[in-house]
């Protein structure tokens, strides 16, 4: 054999050889393909994992909550990591048996659930509240600003007040005043969003909400329609109302939590006072009520002598026959006849506001409410 042809057989070889290495690689790549693909089918065959709560843990066991709130002791596995009340878990779904722990913060980024402000409203935008300014004032004011009184004279002020009237009448507005005046972080919760959205996690976040209360401190906790989180508690119901009442049982603990002179006041607003339990108005609680009504004639010229400083108005308006006009009518319906005043001067291409157009206001606000209480009759009547 001659040198070429011994050349061109190592070439051949070679050839041949690496197409072999090519090919068992590629042989090599599909096969973990394949196992791949075959853990992914068994994967979807599993049944999915339950995650639960531990709120105790046994010698043999523990106890787990699950998410439709109920609870149950039952078996860890050997591999489990230690478990601690309040850990989150993986618990098999037929028997419940925890697998594993879940390694979750657990807490939720309040910010978002909950509206944070600096208020700016001054004592001097609030018309026909005298008696509720003045006894906002003694409640929360004087003990985030003056505490040292407090403590000369050997008194606890209350840790919060309960604000109850009809809608529209400044509930809200006197939180907020105060919060502005003690230059307080104000943190708005609406408690039937907290009851509708949190099934299953309502009282760890009223808990953080409080937490955050403290952090931002000082601050003032103002709970719009606190009457769906706090109403008199039922022996027996569904899950969802065994979910309410405890998370107002961690409202109670978090405001027994509170001491008097703390940094952080807790200001309910409701419009039902007469379904609350009363255990979140007794000594030491929500203690303080103070009543918000439809203003009354005097309440009204201030109200709309308010509403109207910043309002050009012709010659022929009469204040007195108008606010005869508005008699039961809120501080909030006040404000809507000045606005639809205005938009009635706008419309009509004019720069003042005339007595028609305050008159045509008060008749649609006047329809509009009717129109209103027609449509709630309608659905819960």
């Amino acid at each position: 054999m001659t040198t070429k042809d011994k050349e061109m057989l190592d070439s051949v070889i070679y050839s041949y050889s690496s197409q072999a290495n090519q090919l068992e690689e590629e042989n090599r790549i599909l096969k973990e393909t394949i196992q791949k693909l075959r853990e992914e089918v068994e994967a979807f065959k599993k049944t999915p994992l339950m995650v639960c709560e531990v709120t105790d843990v046994l010698d043999e066991g523990a106890i787990i909550r699950i998410p439709n709130g109920n609870q149950f002791s039952v078996n860890v596995a050997s591999g489990c990591a230690k478990l601690n009340p309040g850990d989150n878990v993986l618990a098999e779904q037929k028997n419940l048996t925890v697998i594993n722990k879940l390694e979750l913060s657990g807490k939720f980024n309040v910010e978002r659930y909950v509206i944070i402000e600096k208020p700016t409203i001054s004592w001097n935008l609030i018309g026909g509240l005298k008696d509720q300014v003045r006894e906002v004032q003694e409640v929360v004011e004087l003990p985030l600003k003056s505490p040292e009184l407090f403590k000369k004279i050997g008194i606890e002020p209350p840790k919060g007040l309960l604000l109850y009237g009809p809608p529209g009448t400044g509930k809200t507005l006197l939180a907020k005043a105060v919060a502005a005046s003690t230059n307080s972080t104000f943190i708005e919760v609406v408690g039937s969003e907290l009851v509708q959205k949190f099934i299953g996690e309502g009282a760890k976040l009223v808990k953080e909400i409080f937490e955050l209360a403290r952090k931002r401190a000082p601050s003032i906790i103002f709970i719009d329609e606190i009457d769906a989180l706090a109403a008199k508690r039922v022996e027996v119901g569904t899950s969802g109302e065994r979910e309410v009442n405890r998370t107002f049982m961690q409202l109670l603990a978090e405001v027994d939590g509170f001491k008097p002179l703390d940094n952080v006041k807790i200001i309910g607003a409701t419009n039902r006072k007469d379904i609350l339990d009363p255990a979140i108005v007794r000594p030491g609680r929500l203690d303080r009520i103070i009543h918000v009504g439809i203003p009354d004639n005097e309440a009204r010229k201030q109200i709309f002598a308010i509403h109207t400083r910043k309002i050009s108005m012709a010659n022929d308006v009469r204040i007195e026959r108008l606010i005869k006009l508005m008699e039961q009518f809120s501080g909030a319906e006040i404000r809507a006849v000045c606005t639809e005043a205005g938009y009635f001067a706008i419309r009509a291409k004019r720069s003042q506001v005339k007595q028609k157009d305050f008159l045509d206001a008060i008749e649609k606000v006047k329809r509009d409410e009717e129109l209103e209480a027609s449509e709630y009759m309608h659905m819960f009547g």
